[in-house]
């Protein structure tokens, strides 16, 4: 927040950052809405598409600062002890969310236990038995080393989402045409080239995690987006309820 409101005052010139926009843009909310998005593809079908489009011009008209590349963020997966294939088999599962209305409500939904937690608090409540699970992309759950407290990654993948590398509107439109063109080139080889490095890592992520003893389970995903759709329509801000109907609709 403080990075984007430097931008906007001109003592900062670039950063990278995502859902939070919609505290300025309402549409930036799309970018991590649960089981909007089907798999990655699907997901840059959107961000590169008429949704994304009109999700960035809404971002330079009202945060003004422009979104010129964008990231792939790895998928949030539901960790727990024993293996969940479907939402019948939460049963009340104590699950450790962050304290995000859409994320709890969705959670319930779901026919868990949600319990809003400071993410510092997690692994301890894990291993005292406080919680019984948790849900955090690949890279979270290996670096907070939760495979010592958990024994499934159920491959729930509910929030698939993206990130902006962003440029200060000020800046921007202080550059001449050739220079707005190269930092415009510049974007789309990083685009590219992290799009590599973000699928080696998440390789490598599986490897690691499963040879530190953790085992992946397959999840009925269209039955968990069945069951949570109406949390998240519920949950959603209006102004873009009818974009999130129509992205479960496909």
């Amino acid at each position: 927040m403080d990075v984007i409101n430097g931008m906007q005052l001109g003592t900062a010139d670039m950063t990278i950052t995502g859902e939070s926009l919609q505290n300025w843009a309402p549409m930036a909310a799309l970018l991590a809405v649960p089981y909007a998005y089907r798999s990655l593809e699907d997901m840059d079908e959107v961000a590169s598409g008429e949704i994304g489009d009109k999700i960035k011009a809404e971002i330079i008209e009202k945060a003004q600062i422009r979104p010129i590349a964008y990231f792939a963020r790895g998928p949030r997966n539901l960790t727990s002890n024993r293996p969940i294939k479907s939402p019948d088999e939460l049963n009340g599962l104590k699950l450790r969310v962050p304290n995000v209305p859409l994320f709890v409500d969705t959670w319930g939904a779901l026919g868990a236990q949600p319990t809003p937690m400071a993410f510092s608090e997690v692994f301890t409540s894990l291993q005292n038995g406080t919680i019984d699970a948790q849900e955090n992309p690949l890279a979270l759950i290996n670096s907070a080393n939760f495979a010592e407290v958990q024994k499934n990654v159920n491959l729930t993948e509910h929030v698939r989402s993206w990130i902006y590398l962003t440029i200060s509107e000020m800046v921007w439109s202080q550059l001449s045409e050739e220079d707005q063109q190269a930092v415009m080139e510049a974007a789309k080889r990083a685009q590219d080239f992290e799009r590599e490095l973000f699928l080696a890592d998440e390789e490598k992520l599986v490897k690691t995690l499963k040879d530190k003893g953790m085992e992946f389970v397959e999840v009925d995903n269209a039955a968990f987006a069945a069951k949570a759709k109406d949390a998240v329509l519920a949950n959603v801000n209006d102004e873009i309820k009818e974009t999130v109907q129509g992205l479960f609709d496909r």
